[in-house]
C-alpha cells in the first residue's frame, strides 16, 4: 500500500481536525505541519514529535498539503506548493467568479508544473456542491436551496475576526428557509476601536452583504462557541415531463470534522488526478475512498 504523505498548513479548528482524520486513514501519513511562526507549534496544538515547517520549501518530500487557511489567502498559497510540484487541497468558499478565477489560475499553473489543486472541498462547497448535482441529474429542471445551521460558520467568523479591532469574533447562521440566511454576529472590541464602525465594516464585507446581518458586542464570545453545523437541501423539479419531483438532505454534523474529512478524502484523490485543477463536481466518488475498486463495487454499487 502506498502512503499519501501530507503536510498540513495551518492548524487552527480545520487543521486540528485534518490531523485527527490523517491519523485515523489507514493510507494517509502526516509529513509535517506549516505554521508561520514554528515557535507557537505547542502553543497552537501541534503534536509532539510532528516536525513543523515555516517555509513552503521545507517540506519537500510531501504528496499534497492540505490548506487550513483562511479562503482569500488560498490562492497565494497553493500557487506556492503548486509551483513545487506538491498537490492541494483547500476549503475555498468564495462562489462564483471568484471560484471561476481560481480555478483558471490553478489550473495553469498545475499544468505546468505537473501537480493537482483540488479546491472547494468542504460543507459548501463540497458536500453542498455534490448533493446539488445528483439531485439535478433526477431532475434537471427545478429550484435547489440550501439551508444552513443554525451553527457556526468557520469561513465568516475567520473574516469576523480578521477585522480590525475585533479581539474576538463569532458568526453563527440561522435558516430562514428558501435558501435565505440570518447572520447573528458576536464580537468582543478591542479598546479604542468604535463598535459602529466595526459593525458596518461586517456588514458591507462580501461574505455577509447579501444576507441579513445583526452584529452584536459581548464580553466573552467563547462562552458563546459551538461548533456545530446543519445544512438542509431541498430540489423540487422535473424529471423528463413529470412534475413534483421533491428531493430532501439533511445533516447535523461537527463543522470542523466533517470539513477536514472532506479534505483528506480529496487528498486521497488528488493522488489519481490529471495535472491541474479539480472542483467536487470533478472528482469520481470512488477516488476519494479507501479500498480497491472491487471492494467498492462489492460494498456500494
Amino acid at each position: 500500500m502506498i502512503m499519501v504523505k501530507t503536510v498540513i498548513v495551518g492548524y487552527g479548528n480545520i487543521g486540528k481536525a485534518v490531523y485527527d482524520a490523517l491519523s485515523a486513514a489507514p493510507d494517509m501519513s502526516v509529513a509535517g505541519v506549516v505554521l508561520r511562526d514554528r515557535e507557537k507549534a505547542r502553543e497552537k496544538g501541534v503534536p509532539e514529535g510532528v516536525p513543523v515547517f515555516e517555509d513552503v520549501s521545507e517540506p519537500g518530500t510531501a504528496d499534497v498539503a492540505i490548506l487550513c487557511v483562511p479562503s482569500r489567502s488560498v490562492p497565494n498559497e497553493a500557487v506556492k506548493y503548486l509551483a513545487k510540484g506538491i498537490h492541494t487541497v483547500d476549503s475555498y468558499d468564495l462562489h462564483g467568479e471568484a471560484m471561476l478565477i481560481l480555478y483558471n489560475t490553478l489550473d495553469t499553473i498545475g499544468k505546468k508544473h505537473n501537480s493537482v489543486a483540488v479546491i472547494g472541498m468542504g460543507l459548501d462547497p463540497g458536500v453542498d456542491t455534490l448533493i446539488r448535482g445528483i439531485f439535478e441529474t433526477a431532475a434537471p429542471k427545478g429550484i435547489s436551496y440550501t439551508n444552513f445551521g443554525p451553527g457556526m460558520s468557520m469561513g465568516h467568523t475567520t473574516v469576523v475576526k480578521s477585522i480590525e479591532g475585533v479581539k474576538n469574533g463569532l458568526s453563527v447562521t440561522l435558516p430562514l428557509g428558501a435558501g435565505l440566511h440570518r447572520r447573528m454576529v458576536y464580537v468582543e472590541i478591542m479598546d479604542g476601536y468604535d463598535f459602529d464602525t466595526i459593525s458596518d465594516t461586517i456588514k458591507k464585507d462580501p461574505y455577509f452583504v447579501k444576507d441579513e446581518t445583526h452584529v452584536i458586542q459581548t464580553n466573552d464570545v467563547s462562552a458563546l462557541q459551538d461548533v456545530g453545523h446543519g445544512m438542509n437541501i431541498e430540489r423540487k423539479g422535473v424529471s423528463g415531463k413529470t412534475d413534483n419531483q421533491l428531493f430532501n438532505f439533511d445533516m447535523r454534523v461537527n463543522n470542523p470534522a466533517v470539513t477536514a474529512q472532506i479534505m483528506v478524502a480529496a487528498a486521497r484523490a488528488a493522488m489519481r488526478q490529471k495535472p491541474g485543477c479539480h472542483t467536487p463536481l470533478d472528482i469520481p466518488v470512488a477516488d476519494m475512498l479507501y479500498g480497491g475498486r472491487d471492494d467498492l463495487i462489492r460494498r456500494l454499487v
